[in-house]
């Protein structure tokens, strides 16, 4: 390495969206770069042609700035180390794995894909592990000169040695070692010309000067052939971070990377996305993330950015799976949200409200946000706690009306005893509340009973908001409105309930 600053990479694959994972890999590196004051840039390896997804790049650079994991260098930032995308770095492969066959650490193979596949059926039948048989490993001039005459474009493959041990050190893992004799010949660069993962890598964590390798453990496998290149090419290995894995709430295994559905119908999302979507804050999410296998202290869960940044360092990251808990995170989702200035509550929500079809102004908004800024845990539950606010309830059952120690005929007469009082009360909270409270003690009734039958005729629900809140802000007209339908409803419901 040219120098002792830290480098590291997030380097995903455009084949899909950004999951949960993929999304708490790049934020150590993240994390990690901004502790030791290095570079953290975003290397896109899209290599893999067959599963290329046109928008999937876009959806992996929006959802890491929408978590606030902003890369110093790489796609629309640029930098000394370029192109960051690698399909414009072909050429370079290509080199390097000359330069590998040339050293007699490489060669070319033109197994055919049929005779590689009857191949591995044999294997199989055998109970053996499957892996090339280094058919071409030793082809004479001869041989090359005859399939080349052919017209076969080969491959080229790692000549791995065939006896001994490879070890590297993990930062988080200690060492670990493997037997030569249980690694293949792996592909380096394919006949299309495009490299493997393997080649790719090593090729440009070297150019690109990466210092430190934080990467998902499924990769530990592939680490060992990794070194063997590093050596080959005679170049000093990054230092590697194998991060643990992700399980499901149940920890009982991997987190999926679709979403999942519980036996209640609850939907888990696992891509950022669909966090995105389900009304999680990018504040709530980045520090959600940071503590799933990391952990600050034994007691502290709510961190700024700041705080997980002056802290975080790779010893303390657990070498255990980490369970991803929904509970947890709605319950940091909702301690964000209630932290929220109200103005900027209402900001958020309202797109969220624009989406479900509610034309909602933000001085509307800025008044609702107080009545159910304690009461939500995402931005969505704002939908179902205030669309009466934008549209007047419709098809609720008149039943609900009825209080459990009320009658039709004691429900209609508070309706009307509420439309009366509120043709002249005050519409503030305070004046609403005088007025109602009175009303209710005219009847001999408890607030309670007596608010029920107000409370589901303005907002069609049995749960809502505080309700003098609710009534200041919905305004006399609307109100009156509604309580006259009610009462409508109500006696269309039980025909005996004198008019």
């Amino acid at each position: 390495m040219a120098s002792n600053i830290v480098r590291v990479r997030f380097a995903p694959s455009p084949t899909g969206y950004l999951h949960a994972g993929g999304a708490r890999t790049a934020l150590f590196n993240f994390l990690f770069a901004r502790h030791h004051g290095g570079s953290f840039i975003l290397r896109i390896e899209d290599t893999d042609r067959t599963r290329y997804q046109s928008d999937a790049l876009a959806d992996i650079m929006d959802s890491l700035r929408w978590l606030g994991i902003l890369w110093d260098e790489g796609p629309e930032v640029g930098g000394p180390y370029g192109p960051y995308f690698q399909s414009e770095r072909l050429h370079l492969y290509k080199h390097y794995a000359e330069e590998l066959v040339r050293m007699g650490a490489a060669y070319r193979c033109y197994c055919s894909p049929e005779r590689l596949e009857a191949m591995r059926q044999e294997q199989a039948a055998r109970g053996e592990s499957p892996g090339y048989d280094r058919h071409c490993r030793h082809l004479t001039a001869k041989q090359i000169a005859d399939y080349e005459a052919q017209g076969i474009v080969p491959v080229i493959r790692l000549m791995s040695p065939l006896e001994g041990e490879t070890s590297f050190h993990d930062v988080i893992r200690g060492t670990i070692t493997v037997d030569n004799r249980t690694l293949d010949d792996m592909v380096l660069l394919k006949s299309d010309g495009y490299p493997t993962y393997h080649l790719a890598n090593v090729v440009d964590d070297h150019l690109m000067e990466i210092t430190h390798i934080m990467r998902a453990d499924e990769w530990i496998p592939s680490t060992p052939r990794h070194q063997i290149l590093y050596k080959a090419l005679g170049w000093t290995p990054p230092i590697y971070a194998h991060l643990p894995v992700i399980l499901d709430p149940s920890g009982k295994g991997k987190m999926s990377k679709r979403k999942k559905r519980t036996p209640d119908g609850r939907e888990f999302p696992v891509l950022i996305r669909e966090f995105r979507a389900a009304g999680y804050l990018p504040e709530a999410m980045f520090n959600f993330l940071a503590l799933v296998g990391w952990s600050y202290d034994d007691k502290t869960d709510i961190l700024t950015p700041e705080q997980i940044i002056a802290r975080f360092d790779l010893p303390a990251v657990n070498a255990a799976p980490a369970a991803f808990s929904y509970d947890k995170l709605d319950w940091m989702n909702g301690v964000y949200i209630r932290a929220l200035p109200a103005a900027d509550l209402a900001r958020r929500i309202q797109p969220v409200l624009a989406q479900a079809g509610h034309d909602a102004d933000l001085p509307t908004l800025e008044r609702i946000v107080p009545l159910i800024q304690e009461r939500i845990k995402t931005l969505n539950d704002a939908v179902e706690m205030t669309d009466f606010f934008f549209a007047d309830p419709q098809g609720y059952d008149p039943h609900l009306l009825i209080g459990k120690k009320m009658t039709p005929e004691a429900t209609l007469e508070a309706l009307r005893r509420a439309l009366d009082v509120l043709q002249t009360a005050d519409f503030t909270e305070a004046g609403l509340e005088q007025s109602l409270r009175a009303a209710a003690e005219s009847l001999g009734m408890k607030p309670g009973d007596f608010f029920t039958p107000i409370r589901v005729a303005v907002t069609g629900k049995t749960v809502s908001p505080p309700l003098f809140g609710t009534l200041a802000i919905l305004g006399r007209d609307r109100v009156l409105r509604r309580l006259e339908h009610a009462s409508r409803l109500l006696s269309e419901a039980n025909p005996t309930t004198p008019n």
